[in-house]
């Protein structure tokens, strides 16, 4: 791998120096937030066009495609100069290839992921909203614009927020919508800017109706990642062992009752690193100390940034497959990357090399 490819991964360390987004919009409102965000907000849903460039090599300079459990099915870096995009760090994939997405700035994305088979080709029909309040302020006029983790269930989107340590609910299609604020005190504990960073509607099972909520990192500073049971039979907590020195940001579950985390480390000497872990949900229960087994665990070597989303579908074959996007924090020295890969068998659960 030569030097121009690990300066990029290197990058990552300058975030705080990251020039302001902040372009006018027709019908927008003005939000103060952090001089990385875009000041400008959709009160309405609005159209925005993304270009992808093909990522055709998971493994910098190696035209290989099966790393550990996972076999890669191709990416996307993704662009716009729509200055509301950005800083994914929810996302959400329907059977269709719907997706719907929130952002750091407290912003809607919705569309279609076009594929070839299961290879990513682009994003089309995108459009953007800020999210509402119950009544109709935008999110993050009011402190709640960190909106981390996003799951869908058969009546309602659900939205966690860090920070203030949230979780909303929306209407199925919330682009433009009133939200209200779901009872979950169980999340209050969780740190400052350490929040709910996943979050899975259970569809079946003992848990049905529940949603899943996964901590960034430790209630306390060197504790294991915490787990919540909101709501549905048997609401509580759980516990992730934590794989240091990994810290969770996303969560789905796939049909069959496979859960998947997507787990990310930062530190000026490794640069970013992902992980994706499998558990089984049947394991999840009150009490419950799970652990998971590594389906793989990357570094500044492979086509990776800032992974914080994670999607979870089925093809047509009956693979698993998982959809990954990073979070550029509205960056220039950073990439809205997506990746997918399928879950590989007969060894899904083998720990990656």
């Amino acid at each position: 791998m030569g030097a121009g490819s690990r300066s990029r991964f290197a990058r990552i360390a300058s975030i705080a120096a990251a020039g302001v987004l902040a372009l006018g919009l027709a019908g927008a409102v003005v939000v103060g937030t952090a001089t990385s965000k875009p000041t400008a907000l959709p009160e309405q849903p609005e159209a925005l066009s993304v270009t992808a460039t093909p990522i055709t090599r998971f493994k910098i300079g190696d035209d290989g495609t099966r790393f550990g459990a996972l076999s890669f099915r191709g990416g996307l870096v993704l662009h716009s100069a729509y200055p509301a995009f950005g800083g994914i760090s929810g996302f959400t994939l329907a059977p269709d290839n719907r997706f719907l997405a929130v952002t750091d700035a407290g912003v809607f994305l919705s569309g279609r992921l076009d594929v070839d088979g299961d290879r990513p080709t682009g994003l089309s029909d995108v459009m953007a909203a800020a999210l509402k309040d119950d009544a109709g302020r935008l999110q993050a006029q009011r402190g709640r614009g960190d909106s981390e983790s996003l799951t869908i269930a058969p009546d309602a989107v659900y939205v966690g927020m860090e920070d203030v340590n949230e979780v909303w609910r929306y209407p199925r299609d919330p682009m433009g919508k009133n939200g209200t604020r779901v009872p979950a005190p169980m999340v209050r504990d969780l740190r400052n800017n350490l929040g709910l960073e996943g979050l899975a509607y259970v569809p079946s099972g003992p848990l049905k109706g529940a949603l899943i909520g996964i901590g960034e990192d430790g209630i306390q500073k060197g504790e294991d990642l915490p787990g919540f049971i909101i709501g549905g039979p048997a609401p509580g907590r759980f516990t992730i062992l934590k794989s240091r020195p990994f810290n969770a940001t996303d969560l789905a579950i796939a049909p069959n009752g496979d859960m998947y985390l997507l787990e990310r480390h930062f530190s000026l000497s490794t640069g970013v690193l992902m992980q994706v872990r499998w558990f089984a949900l049947a394991e999840v229960k009150p009490g419950a100390v799970v652990s998971g087994t590594v389906l793989g665990t990357f570094d500044n070597g492979y086509e990776i940034d800032n992974m914080e989303g994670l999607a979870v579908t089925t093809n047509a074959a009956g693979e698993t497959l998982l959809t990954m996007i990073s979070d550029d924090n509205f960056s220039p020295i950073q990439r809205t990357i997506l990746l997918r890969f399928a879950v590989g068998e007969p060894n899904r659960h083998a720990v990656a090399p």
